[in-house]
């Protein structure tokens, strides 16, 4: 049986989520994967990469789209979704809400996807110009992070400004209809809004703080169906290998996989970096800097560590 939870997933994602259970009782012969509206996942699912890596082990993909992070990360704690990826705040604060998930691999410098939007009018010049304004950004995303990292640089505090927080459909509205002085946004929706004549770019992410993409996965999946796992992890890797090769073919696949225009898509794509790795010391240490920032701003219920959230190894389960 869905729970309100569940269907509060389901309605800020837009989709229709499969019914919850277990992660290992899911089904062997599916893994559920959730992904937004640009990047890898997407690419991958175009060509079809991780349905033949599982196809010998006799397992299929099931997809499911999401606006954002959060809800993603929602589905994946009820146990209605295996895998999916995310910007750097989310899983922050999935696992500072108990979640069972588990970092499997990173996106680490991912790119300059992301940024502070003003109108192309705004007497805003400097992030320090800030002060005092409504700035939109969607709760407990990377862009929420990216926004508190902006006050850090121009020396601000999060109580100097304020917030409006909306999810990135209901932010683009606020936004062109002047209801918001500024507005934090990754792409595609910042290269959308980046078309518009009447939109300014007031910073970069790759100028404020060090953009990271995570893929997670519930804990009961990466221990219990590590081969599958593994195999779906290993295609996507081929996948970001061919995304960096062959970024032309990339904005095609992922303007014919999202309905996104295909010159938006290829702002994004040409400012993306394909590449999937493990989780390294320095990917770990940047993650937990962003969940001390959460905390330390009473965000968060409480302190954790990021190292607790990390897939143990196939070769030390046993």
């Amino acid at each position: 049986m869905i729970d309100r939870r569940t269907l509060l997933a389901a309605a800020l994602a837009g989709v229709a989520l499969p019914a919850p259970s277990p992660a290992s009782a899911a089904g062997a012969d599916t893994l559920r994967i959730g992904y937004q509206k640009n990047g890898i996942l997407v690419v991958a699912k175009q060509q079809g990469a991780i349905e033949a890596a599982l196809k010998p082990l006799g397992v299929g993909v099931t997809w499911v789209e999401f606006s954002f992070g959060p809800p993603l990360l929602e589905a994946i704690s009820l146990g209605a979704l295996d895998l999916g990826q995310t910007g750097d705040a989310p899983p922050v604060f999935a696992q500072a809400a108990g979640s069972p998930l588990v970092y499997v691999a990173a996106q680490e410098a991912a790119g300059s996807g992301a940024a502070v939007l003003v109108q192309k009018d705004s007497p805003i010049r400097t992030l320090a110009d800030l002060r005092g304004k409504r700035v939109a950004f969607a709760k407990a995303s990377s862009a929420h992070n990216l926004t508190i990292a902006a006050l850090e640089k121009a020396g601000l505090t999060y109580r100097d400004i304020e917030p409006v927080t909306l999810a990135p459909a209901d932010a683009a509205a606020a936004f062109a209809r002047g209801s918001v002085d500024a507005w934090t946004i990754w792409d595609p929706y910042f290269a959308i809004a980046e078309m518009q004549p009447t939109t300014r770019v007031l910073a970069l992410a790759t100028d404020i703080a060090k953009p990271n993409n995570f893929f997670l996965a519930h804990r009961t999946v990466a221990t219990e169906r590590a081969p599958v796992l593994d195999a779906a992890l290993e295609a996507l890797s081929g996948v970001a290998r061919w995304c960096e090769a062959n970024r032309g073919e990339v904005a095609a696949l992922l303007s014919r996989g999202t309905g996104v225009p295909l010159t938006a898509t290829r702002r994004a794509v040409d400012r993306t970096d394909y590449v999937i790795g493990p989780m390294t010391p320095s990917a770990i240490a940047e993650q937990q800097r962003v969940a001390d920032r959460f905390h330390a701003l009473g965000l968060i219920p409480r302190p954790i560590r990021i190292a607790d959230a990390l897939r143990t190894p196939a070769s030390q389960n046993g």
